[in-house]
């Protein structure tokens, strides 16, 4: 079985997520303490993907990049050599959704048309959430991106947002 390895960055603000979802699709776990990333962590999970009639072996080596307008001077350098990326929001405070075409040019301005995957995460606080379908969908429409809504507390559509990354990466080598 072919094997590849790929460079994928969560991005997106502070608080909204990103640690947990990848601790849910790494470890299958999730702690509801909060754990503030500094700088960033780096995680990897191998998967098999279709392409072409062929599984490929992808290891994705997923970069945890710490969210916040104070880190964002430094993140070009984590971006080189990504192959995609995931930009989160967390569902509850509409001010991340708005900071995901921000997330997604700078990513951009390092990575040209590199796939995204954009992510409304915390759908399992429901009576809290002030972001809906429709914003999401215009959101991940100026990204050229799938959208998910997810829960890295119950796991909604965790595995599904890695897997389309992974196909996307796959199509537009």
């Amino acid at each position: 079985m072919p094997a590849l390895q790929k460079k994928v960055c969560l991005l997106g603000d502070f608080a909204v997520g990103k640690t947990s979802l990848i601790r849910r699709y790494v470890e299958g776990k999730f702690e509801d303490k909060y754990l503030s990333t500094v700088g960033i962590n780096v995680s990897r999970r191998s998967i098999a993907l279709q392409h072409n009639s062929i599984t490929l072996d992808m290891t994705m080596l997923i970069w945890d990049l710490a969210g916040g307008e104070k880190f964002d001077r430094m993140m070009s350098s984590y971006y080189r050599g990504a192959t995609g990326a995931i930009i989160v929001c967390d569902l509850t405070r509409q001010e991340t959704l708005e900071a995901i075409m921000r997330y997604a040019n700078d990513f951009w301005s390092v990575n040209p048309n590199t796939p995204l995957v954009v992510v409304g995460n915390k759908a399992d606080l429901v009576e809290a959430c002030v972001i809906t379908a429709e914003d999401l969908t215009l959101t991940a429409k100026r990204c050229e991106a799938p959208y998910f809504v997810s829960s890295a507390k119950t796991g909604e559509n965790v595995e599904r947002i890695f897997d389309t990354l992974g196909y996307r990466i796959l199509a537009a080598d």
